[in-house]
């Protein structure tokens, strides 16, 4: 009796061990997201600032320690700096609120007057109608403020977390390769390499482009919220710029912020249309030419997938699933194209894009590649016409 062969479940038995698994991953997830979610944030961090690490431990030979202690604290002063940014310009913008509320009641009585002409509402009808709508706000104001408060404890917890759990995998990435080739035995060992080799790559590559697109797109937003003469223009770029790095989704969250918070500082409507018209521009130049040319061709999923794992992402662990949903399906997508029993997944997950510009390269060179140069039987002195 051969106990080498392997033991074939049926189709359906396969399928319905799998949909287990993803459920029990989604529940795991869910329950012990104060674990998940800073330790994703971290491999991330650990894995972008890798480069660094090897290069104070081997260039300027510091200790693993100190090389880790760097990159932590140069990491933690380029986010603080971009929070403290983000909160003078913040500052700024409620210093103003006295003129926002001037602007706010003449937008406040435009709309109303619109509203009576074309509706018929005078202005005691649409009061009682705004009030039956907001009734419940002051009650619930204190709840607002104790969930605002939760907020920013969870921030400041969350990112001493990611802080500390990237000092620790930064300084134990050896011991953690190697439990990985201990795991997978010796057969799987290049398999093991190809896929920590692509994950370090593709992490790199998405997160370090990723940067210095929302740069680009952030002082291509400032500029032209400048020239438009928009109040706040360097606030609204640089938030519409770190909205645009959410896929689908971002640019038009940034857009509507901008284009309220430019009705509250202005009486001029034309600008509001300007803004819109603008910040597609820029999206479409950035979704066309500097996502592809800067974050590069690895991270090749395709959208269906994308719009998928950002809603699945957001339904499980909120905000941080959405920032964390390209890079996660990124790096399952390369475990997936390098197991056998997965490659079908990892190919409902590729963009055909690629492949189709390669073969239409391909078809276009051997088109055009020159015939070789043949001599006939009968007159071998003579060429081929």
């Amino acid at each position: 009796m051969n106990y080498d062969r392997k033991l074939q479940l049926p189709y359906y038995l396969q399928f319905a061990i799998k949909l287990f698994m993803i459920i029990l991953i989604g529940v795991l997830i869910v329950y012990m997201k104060m674990l998940f979610v800073p330790l994703a944030f971290a491999i991330l961090l650990s894995i972008l600032l890798l480069p660094l690490a090897n290069f104070f431990q081997t260039k300027l030979h510091f200790s693993k320690v100190l090389s880790a202690l760097s990159c932590i604290i140069i990491a933690l002063g380029l986010i603080a700096g971009l929070i403290y940014f983000l909160s003078h310009e913040i500052s700024s913008f409620t210093r103003d609120i006295p003129s926002i509320k001037e602007h706010l009641t003449q937008h406040y009585k435009t709309l109303t007057h619109w509203v009576q002409q074309k509706f018929n509402l005078n202005k005691g009808e649409q009061t009682k109608l705004i009030q039956s709508a907001t009734g419940n706000v002051k009650d619930k104001g204190v709840g607002v403020l104790g969930t605002t408060v939760i907020t920013l404890t969870s921030i400041i917890f969350y990112t001493l977390m990611v802080a500390i759990y990237s000092l620790l995998i930064l300084y134990y990435r050896h011991n953690i390769k190697r439990f990985l080739y201990a795991v997978f035995k010796e057969p799987l060992e290049p398999d093991v390499t190809y896929v920590l080799d692509e994950s370090k790559m593709i992490v790199q590559k998405y997160v370090a482009g990723l940067g210095i697109e929302m740069a680009v797109v952030a002082l291509c937003n400032t500029l032209f919220l400048l020239i438009l003469g928009v109040k706040y223009a360097i606030f609204l770029g640089v938030f519409a710029a770190i909205l645009n790095i959410i896929p689908y989704v971002g640019i038009v969250t940034g857009l509507l912020f901008a284009c309220l918070v430019t009705l509250t500082t202005t009486t001029q409507l034309s600008q509001i249309v300007w803004i819109a018209i603008g910040f597609w521009a820029i999206h479409f130049v950035d979704s066309n030419f500097l996502m592809p040319r800067i974050v590069g061709s690895k991270v090749k999923i395709n959208a269906l997938i994308t719009i998928i794992g950002v809603v699945i992402g957001g339904m499980l662990i909120g905000l941080p699933g959405i920032f964390l949903a390209l890079p996660t399906i990124a790096i399952l997508k390369v475990i997936f194209d390098r197991v056998e029993d997965l490659k079908p997944w990892g190919a409902l997950m590729g963009d055909d894009t690629e492949r189709k510009k390669n073969n239409m390269i391909q078809r276009l060179q051997s088109r055009f590649r020159a015939k070789p140069h043949v001599k006939t039987v009968d007159n071998p002195g003579k060429d081929t016409i």
